[in-house]
């Protein structure tokens, strides 16, 4: 008698259902435990639950803003550490949001990978829990998507979106700056996630560097400098504005007029996001300190000083502009939060871009 031909199955097919399952599994605590209050379902629904306490505002604003990690994951693949790319990525979508004035309350996200692999996930997974407990929002949702044939072998993709809240008199534009007003700066801690293309062609390619290769003059590895996490400005921000943005006899006083989250594009592309008509940045050279990463690439590429501006931090991960009659009280409640700052530059008339002095 004829054995019963076993039937086709969705793993013969490269995705294993099982995997997913247990990985799901590992992570449930970790998950759970950024959980707030106003989260009311548990993980495996089809949607997140957050109940949006409206008592907290007079008339409540939804702020939101999706990205990714980019090519920075390529040297997470290259090194096989897993568990930072999620902090970048939940730290690089709450500084955008917090610029606006708004407080992260959750957030979704989306793993890609052709193969899945566990202990991969539950890393990536572990960097996102760390990343939304830096910036106080819950992890209520997400994908997790195994396609064979559709990323390479060992890579995977990683995006996300986070929602905020901040109460429409408190929102941040940049529409009250005006000429006068001091511009600070808070310190990055590397690349963050912008630039890894460039740094990759340099570092790898023009240079022959390996991930695990230790440089001299970054005191680490190229693994250990290139995957330092984005740094998160989302706390010490949100307390500045609650110090300095006030309501005050029924008028609202906006000290804290404008803050950039300096990403892809550095300090000449994203500081003139928030200027008004009229409006510009003059900002000084040598008054804030370079991390010897920038110097490093600048040099291996022979890279032009102004194409360094327009594609990495430079050392300024955020820009906030000040009433002149508060900028010591900022710097020093921001320092006093843990941030180093410096005082950058000014605004003055012009037109809306960045100029350097």
């Amino acid at each position: 008698m004829n054995e019963k031909r076993r039937g086709l199955t969705y793993e013969d097919a490269g995705v294993s259902i099982d995997v997913m399952d247990a990985g799901i599994k590992d992570s449930k605590s970790m998950i759970r435990s950024t959980f707030r209050q106003e989260v009311l379902s548990d993980i495996g629904h089809f949607g997140g639950l957050f109940a949006l306490n409206k008592d907290k505002y007079e008339e409540p604003v939804l702020v939101s803003s999706t990205d990714g990690v980019g090519t920075k994951l390529k040297v997470a693949f290259m090194s096989g550490k897993h568990d930072t790319v999620g902090i970048d990525l939940v730290s690089h979508c709450g500084n955008d949001i917090v610029v606006l004035g708004a407080e992260p309350i959750f957030f979704l996200d989306y793993i890609g990978m052709g193969k899945l692999e566990r202990h991969i996930m539950v890393q990536i997974i572990e960097g996102l829990v760390k990343g939304c407990k830096e910036v106080g929002c819950a992890l209520i949702g997400g994908e997790t998507a195994e396609m064979p044939s559709f990323y390479k072998e060992g890579e995977y993709d990683l995006v996300g979106t986070i929602v905020g809240v901040v109460d429409k008199k408190f929102i941040i534009t940049g529409e009250k700056i005006t000429p006068g007003d001091d511009i600070i700066g808070l310190a990055s801690v590397g690349l963050h996630t912008n630039g890894y293309s460039l740094a990759r062609k340099v570092i790898f390619d023009i240079s022959g560097y390996g991930v695990f290769d230790f440089i001299q003059e970054l005191d680490m590895t190229v693994g250990e400098e290139l995957l330092k996490p984005h740094k998160s400005y989302v706390k010490s921000v949100l307390n500045l504005i609650g110090k300095f943005n006030k309501c005050v006899n029924d008028s609202v006083d906006i000290k804290i007029k404008g803050m950039a989250h300096i990403t892809g594009g550095g300090l000449i592309d994203n500081v003139p996001r928030i200027l008004p008509e009229n409006c510009c940045a003059s900002i000084k050279v040598g008054s804030w300190k370079i991390p010897p990463i920038f110097s490093f690439i600048q040099k291996r590429g022979e890279i032009d000083e102004m194409e360094m501006h327009r594609v990495f931090n430079m050392g300024v991960g955020m820009v906030i502009v000040v009433s002149p009659d508060c900028t010591d009280q900022a710097i020093d409640e921001l320092r006093s939060t843990g941030e180093t700052v410096y005082k950058i530059g000014q605004i003055i008339k012009g037109d809306r871009k960045v100029v350097f002095h």
